[in-house]
């Protein structure tokens, strides 16, 4: 998509606190910007899932994340679009199906988006009972971002993980 459409759509999203207790509203300015893209466009059902969950809709938003990752998105996005449905499918209680997504991501490959694969992994886990595991993650991505403690943390977390 160009570049005028992306920064819309970011526009669009700096505004989302202004649209508190109108939900329906905002879901209307994505919808008005996804109408212009090519009906099998993937950022279609990526944005349109982004617009359902972040104002409350979890299982709404599942079927466009889904739709959008079969039709081929850019790697930042498939793994932005990995998350977010990991995040919903916990949300309605799949929180096992969003452990098996983000457990692949976390071996697919390194980007930015690292800790927050781990963050959201560790919800899921913490969802299923196991919060030493989802601690231990949580532990591990807070860790390098510490002005000091860096190494006792990072140790701890993987104490937790070996317990």
């Amino acid at each position: 998509m160009n570049q005028d459409w992306e920064d819309r759509v970011a526009a669009a999203w700096a505004t989302f606190d202004d649209y508190a207790g109108r939900p329906g509203e905002f879901r209307a300015v994505i919808d008005a910007l996804v109408a212009e893209l090519p009906g099998d466009h993937p950022l279609g059902p990526f944005e349109q899932a982004g617009a359902w969950d972040s104002t409350g809709h979890s299982h709404r938003a599942i079927p466009l994340y889904r739709e959008a990752l079969a039709r081929g998105l850019d790697p930042s996005r498939r793994r932005q679009a990995t998350i977010q449905l990991a995040s919903s499918l916990r949300n309605i209680g799949h929180a096992a199906e969003g452990v098996e997504l983000l457990s692949k991501e976390l071996a697919a490959g390194s980007d930015e988006l690292d800790d927050a694969v781990r963050a959201f992994l560790a919800l899921c886990l913490s969802s299923l009972g196991r919060d030493r595991e989802a601690l231990s993650l949580a532990l591990g991505a807070l860790a390098p971002h510490l002005p000091r403690y860096q190494r006792s943390t990072a140790n701890y977390a993987r104490q937790l993980a070996e317990a």
